[in-house]
């Protein structure tokens, strides 16, 4: 007998032997074009087109052949779904309902769309016959025989577990447990199978079995729960711990409907961090899959479907219940991104408790397989070579928040974008605010300026280790336009030290994530670290995310301003050394410095060199670069580009440009170009005590005839005699008082015809000071600040210049009037001393670097000062070479004999310059 039975693409399998189950193409099923009926015997099943007349749907079969299938599904205790052996896809299926019985009909849901029907409870025992047949036939094989079909094609039959007729009865193991009641009416005294179920029904009554127990079985009535009023604060009560649940239903590969147990709560679970192929529900009803959504329907179905499982609830976004279903089995949740069933989604995967690499661990074999969804996958970096996919630069210059420039092992320069992150950016309404203020990203934008420094100070100068992630294509700014909006970017991962340097701006809330579309594949490979990190920072409050004021950065730009320049100069020059950070390179020789104490921009030319200038627009056309300045701006950036400096500035050009100095970790730039045949010196450094360094470098450089010097030609020079002019020494002594002596043997005088001058000077200040005391703790000293000071030897209140704040407590001035310092060590004897305080006379005898070089004598005496200090060997002598000063260096030469024959002071132990051992094998040679 043929009959017309429902075909559902909801099946199922054993899952111990069917769990890798896959499938080598599509097939497309169509549940209503679908028959199935007894093939020579066995339980093959087939597509039928015919139907069945009416005559013959009542009719029973004339023949009862055996036949096979896996059970998928138990619908009630009387009630199985069979289905046959996939081939090529989800297999067909038929629903059996057992023959001569009948048990409790199961809970059913009104209507949504009838308000006002009411839910069905479970019939008592209705759930445990049920379950009864779940937990014994789900994913194992039987046979059956079809005996009757009915007008609406339903077909009844005996089932046995198994493969024939000798293995367990179902319906008499129902009746046997009183879980069912036979039906006696019509029954046929020559059936030994009815007559069989009526006496093992005799059998459960007589042991008050099942329903036939006392009090009706009442207490088998779930109280089912289907709507959950707070799905949230549910999902929160559960704490993540793992919950027993039987699933019901399988509505595609990534939801279910699952039973809790024990309180029989019935929820719809979507999968946490997947989602599979759906089925979309067309305009007139119908639904057409999309690709492979039958496929991982039949999957999960297969392994889960009517499973004793557990539910780790993990979230509940939108009143959708998230989480992850276990089996002893495997995780489905990663197997179906294994397989390629399903495809990883951001927005869920923060929740997923397992470790959400595993996920896109699955995800990337599929991709590297080309399985299933991912068939027609190409990856980013497919085309590209291992050794540009993966390597190791040097970071060269934080262009920006998300970008670096490297230089690779063959010299090449490259910029690299941090893949997946969006710096911090400004508003157009917000940058537009002030337009006649010169908008300057670096500073203008909240965190901009915090997000460069951070990636500055971690990785500039240092190898780091760059995984290209993927190649984002130049876009245009309109579709008319052909000038990119963006040029072609290379987006990758940048880490040093095993640290993700995109990973940690991100959780200090100096860069946020990109969001993107879920098929769009080209992101960072650590994605999910970087959404987890932007949690973090959401969460503490950091960066970007603070609710307190963003920090402003109120930077003065001077270059080029000359009145500001010379307003600023003296301060720079009395500063010495100072702090600052090179910010851009125009050459060799010229760059941009911040001076983070002063917060201001300046211009700085390198002093005494001169470096090949580069090409640059004149007012008579282009100015052609000289040979070598891009050497020599390269080399310039390789060196200080974005490096914390010192610079000393001496002096300052008509356009407002500071000249000076500049210090890397103890190389004087100045000194490494000259060395490096960049740069020759400039006839300004002679005045400088970098002088000598700068000649014997720039000699070296030219004698190797290197870069700059290649075509050197050095000019034959005919010998000159050079006739030194007769000169005497001038004897022109003054008086002065000798204020401060200092450990360096340098003092500071002041002329006697001013010295009425300067302390009416000082009584006024005094007399001033005692009218308005100044008040304690009014006055923060600052370094280079000029200020009165009490002078602690006699109490008294001089001017002063602050040279040094140790502490708040203690700071160290310079008294200007009288070359006194405070805090001082006394390392110079006694007999100088003695000078100190007292009218002498003063004669210049030549100058010097730092100050003029002196004879001093005493004003009653005329004895003079300096050969005294070396008759008692308290000095040695400087033998100077001039001739007009030969007769006094004569005379202290003779003191200084007549000291080491006598062994005074440091004589004491003889010639110290000498080295006496002759065994040391060389001597000090004078």
């Amino acid at each position: 007998m043929h009959g017309t039975v429902c075909f559902r693409y909801s099946v199922c399998s054993q899952l111990s032997s069917l769990f890798l189950l896959g499938f080598n193409r599509t097939v497309t099923l169509d549940s209503r074009l679908l028959t199935c009926f007894p093939l020579n015997g066995v339980s093959n099943f087939v597509d039928m087109a015919s139907s069945v007349s009416a005559q013959a749907q009542a009719n029973p079969a004339p023949v009862a052949a055996l036949q096979r299938g896996i059970v998928k599904m138990v619908l009630s205790g009387c009630a199985i779904i069979v289905r046959g052996q996939p081939r090529g896809g989800p297999p067909p299926e038929r629903q059996i309902n057992l023959s001569n019985i009948r048990t409790g009909a199961l809970a059913r849901r009104a209507p949504q769309s009838q308000p006002d029907q009411k839910d069905t409870p479970d019939e008592p025992y209705a759930f445990q016959a049920r379950e009864f047949l779940r937990k014994m036939l789900i994913g194992k094989e039987v046979c059956f025989t079809v005996e009757v079909k009915t007008a609406l094609g339903r077909e009844y039959g005996m089932v046995y577990l198994g493969r024939d007729t000798t293995g367990e009865n179902i319906a008499e193991s129902l009746v046997n447990e009183g879980l069912a009641t036979v039906r006696r009416e019509g029954i046929r005294g020559n059936n030994p199978d009815q007559a069989r179920l009526c006496d093992l029904e005799d059998q459960a009554k007589a042991s008050k079995k099942g329903m036939w127990t006392e009090g009706g079985g009442t207490n088998t009535i779930r109280d089912l729960k289907y709507i959950i009023e707070n799905p949230r604060n549910f999902v929160d009560s559960m704490h993540q711990k793992p919950v027993n649940a039987v699933i019901e239903h399988v509505r595609d590969g990534s939801v279910v409907r699952a039973l809790l147990l024990p309180d029989y709560y019935l929820v719809t679970v979507m999968l946490s961090g997947v989602k599979c192929p759906t089925f979309k529900r067309e305009a007139d009803g119908t639904e057409s899959p999309e690709p492979f959504a039958a496929e991982a329907k039949f999957f999960t179905e297969s392994r889960l479907l009517q499973r004793d499982v557990q539910i780790i609830l993990e979230s509940c976004p939108n009143q959708v219940i998230l989480g992850t279903v276990l089996h002893p089995n495997g995780n489905i949740t990663e197997l179906l991104l294994k397989e390629g069933f399903a495809r990883c989604v951001d927005w869920s995967m923060a929740v997923y408790t397992q470790g959400a690499e595993k996920l896109r661990a699955g995800e990337k074999s599929a991709k590297e397989r080309k399985v299933r969804i991912w068939k027609d996958y190409v990856a980013p970096t497919a085309n590209m070579d291992q050794k540009d996919r993966q390597f190791v630069a040097k970071v060269m210059q934080v262009v920006n928040a998300d970008a670096v420039v490297v230089k690779l092992n063959s010299g090449e320069y490259k910029t690299i974008h941090l893949s997946s992150i969006r710096p911090p950016r400004i508003e157009g309404e917000e940058k537009n605010k002030d337009k006649d203020k010169r908008f300057r990203p670096i500073y203008d934008i909240p965190y901009m300026f915090e997000a460069r420094e951070f990636m500055r100070k971690k990785i500039i100068g240092k190898k780091v280790n760059v995984t290209v992630d993927y190649i984002r294509a130049a876009t245009s700014s309109s579709e008319t336009s052909t000038i990119p909006a963006f040029a072609e970017r290379t987006c990758a991962t940048v880490t040093i030290g095993g640290i993700n340097i995109a990973e940690a701006l991100v959780s200090k809330g100096f860069a946020t994530v990109i969001r993107y579309r879920q098929d769009d594949d080209q992101r960072s490979s650590h994605y999910d670290e970087l959404l987890a990190a932007e949690a973090r920072a959401i969460k503490n409050g950091k960066g970007l995310h603070s609710k307190k004021e963003v920090p402003i950065h109120r930077v003065a730009d001077i270059s080029g301003e000359t009145q500001k320049a010379k307003q600023f100069l003296p301060f720079l020059q009395r500063a010495g050394r100072s702090e600052a950070v090179v910010e851009y390179v125009f050459s060799g020789s010229r760059l941009k410095l911040y001076m983070p104490k002063e917060t201001c921009l300046i211009t700085f030319l390198l002093a005494g060199i001169e470096c090949p200038r580069g090409s640059r627009n004149m007012p008579g056309g282009m100015q052609v670069a000289e040979p070598f300045s891009d050497e020599a701006m390269a080399f310039t950036k390789e060196l200080v580009l974005q490096r914390e400096v010192e610079v000393e500035v001496e002096s300052m050009d008509k356009a407002g440009n500071f000249i000076g100095w500049l210090h890397i970790e103890g190389v004087n730039l100045s000194v490494a170009l000259v060395e490096n045949a960049l740069s020759k010196v400039h006839f300004t450094a002679e005045r400088s005590s970098y002088y000598k360094t700068l000649v014997s470098g720039e000699e070296a450089s030219r004698l190797r005839k290197d870069k700059i010097w290649a075509n050197y030609e050095e000019k034959k020079v005919e010998e000159v005699v050079h006739v030194m002019e007769e000169k005497e020494r001038t004897a022109n002594y003054r008086a002065v008082y000798v204020t401060e002596i200092t450990d360096t043997m340098h003092f500071y005088t002041q002329d006697v015809e001013t010295g009425t001058q300067l302390e009416n000077l000082m009584e006024t200040m005094r007399a001033e000071i005692a009218a308005q005391p100044p008040v304690e703790g009014s006055y923060a000293a600052r370094r280079g600040d000029y200020c009165i000071a009490n002078f602690s030897a006699d109490g008294e209140w001089y001017r002063a210049r602050v040279e040094k704040v140790q502490s708040p407590a203690k700071v160290h001035v310079f008294y200007i009037d009288y070359g006194n310092e405070d805090v001082r060590a006394d390392v110079v004897d006694n007999l100088v001393r003695d000078i100190q305080n007292t009218q002498c006379l003063l004669n210049v005898e030549h100058s010097g670097v730092t100050c003029p070089h002196v004879t001093l004598q005493f004003a009653d005496s005329k004895d003079d000062v300096g050969l005294s200090l070396v008759k008692e060997g308290m000095v040695m002598v400087d033998a100077r070479k001039e001739k007009h000063l030969q007769k006094m260096v004569t005379e202290y030469l003779n003191g200084q004999e007549s000291a080491k024959t006598a062994r005074l002071n440091i004589w004491r132990y003889g010639d110290f310059r000498d080295d006496d051992a002759d065994e040391f094998g060389y001597k000090l040679k004078k």
